[in-house]
């Protein structure tokens, strides 16, 4: 299947069963099938549901919250490289290792997310993920996501 970019909101909901709050990236960028690499964004913004208790008086976005958006952003490579997604596929998050935290993400940040898948086997595919935050990197990741089929 072909795919025009950017994808925005509603391509994504098409292609990852995520949906408010839950959906964590904004809009896909870049995508190269033959390196098997994507760019996706998040834009944080001060509404988002969970900066009312992580912290009020100083918002910080969750680190699981983080790591999730960068996961979803794997499967959505996952899904664009397999050309799309059965209704019966779900891509879950199976693992991360090297998780590193370099800086804290906060309202008005917009986090660029970079993923590359490094390997496949057995349907698990094991991706380096980074965040960037103006250009810096704020997170890196090895993420493994497995596609899975699920009763409806």
């Amino acid at each position: 299947m072909e795919w025009s970019l950017p994808l925005d909101v509603r391509v994504l909901q098409k292609l990852l069963p995520h949906r408010y709050p839950f959906l964590l990236i904004d809009r896909v960028t870049a995508y190269d099938a033959e390196a098997l690499t994507l760019t996706a964004l998040k834009n944080v913004t001060t509404n988002e549901p969970f900066f009312q208790g992580h912290f009020p008086d100083f918002p910080v976005m969750p680190g699981v919250l983080i790591i999730e958006a960068m996961a979803q952003a794997c499967g959505t490579l996952a899904i664009l490289s397999h050309g799309g997604r059965d209704d019966d596929e779900i891509y879950f998050f199976v693992g991360i290792d090297n998780a590193r935290f370099k800086r804290q993400i906060v309202p008005g940040d917009q986090l660029v997310f970079e993923v590359q898948l490094m390997a496949n086997k057995r349907g698990i595919g094991k991706f380096q993920a980074k965040a960037f935050v103006d250009g810096q990197i704020a997170v890196e990741a090895d993420i493994m996501c497995a596609k899975r089929k699920v009763e409806k």
